[in-house]
């Protein structure tokens, strides 16, 4: 049985996030279904997370286990040729039988982007926030400095259906301006459900003056859901990379 990983990059507008759903679109099945068309054979993605409705990736990863001979570039090609136009297999490649896209990844990195002025962006209406009210950028960053290391990230995490420990490292975050466009880029070992979203939400909340300066240190210490900000809106968010041992 041979291990195949592929490196998905897809825009999420149209699908109700990665994971197969009863009754919606999803990236995981759009692919899966794909798989099936070419192979003759049911395929089961093993992802290395879930994104949620509206969220996009570059760096997408998933793996699943063949017994199709088929070679990796002619699989690329066939699968590109047949998917929908807003996901795209960026690479193919046949890996070790114990890879897992979940299991072995060691950290992963999310952008998310806003635009910040009065009107939002046309072009790039479902890559960006829009966030209208004036943001206090030294503010934000200095704020942001507090969540890089090993920390208890209750406080950002969403409800979610398992208990699992919200203990996580954040090794890089940081955030960058471009005239009104903000790019938030946040490196983790692994992230809660919502977690980017909430310390994005969080961090403007800070900016805009909803949140008093200095807050950040409380919310993280508090492990509590209803100290941190808003939920940032999905469609700002975007999987960049996966890293695993070994490269």
């Amino acid at each position: 049985m041979r291990n195949i990983l592929l490196k998905i990059e897809y825009d999420g507008t149209a699908y109700a996030g990665w994971q197969t759903q009863r009754n919606a679109r999803t990236i995981q099945e759009t692919i899966e279904a794909a798989l099936k068309r070419l192979t003759n054979r049911k395929a089961r993605l093993i992802s290395c997370g879930r994104t949620d409705s509206g969220v996009h990736a570059l760096g997408h990863v998933a793996n699943f286990h063949t017994d199709s001979k088929m070679p990796v570039n002619r699989l690329q090609r066939a699968l590109n040729s047949i998917l929908p136009k807003d996901i795209v297999i960026k690479s193919c490649l046949e890996v070790h039988s114990g890879f897992h896209s979940r299991f072995d990844a060691i950290s992963k990195t999310y952008r998310y982007t806003i635009m910040n002025g009065p009107s939002p962006s046309a072009v790039r209406r479902d890559f960006t926030a829009h966030i209208p009210y004036k943001l206090n950028f030294a503010l934000m960053r200095r704020e942001a400095k507090t969540l890089i290391g090993r920390h208890d990230f209750k406080s950002f995490q969403a409800a979610d259906r398992i208990e699992r420990s919200s203990v996580r490292t954040i090794k890089k975050l940081s955030l960058r301006k471009k005239g009104e466009q903000i790019e938030i880029d946040i490196e983790g070992d692994g992230f809660l459900y919502n977690m980017v979203r909430n310390i994005v939400g969080t961090l403007v909340d800070i900016g805009r003056g909803k949140i008093p300066a200095g807050s950040m240190v409380r919310i993280l210490r508090a492990r509590d859901r209803k100290k941190a900000g808003d939920t940032a809106q999905a469609r700002g968010l975007c999987l960049m990379e996966v890293i695993y041992r070994n490269g």
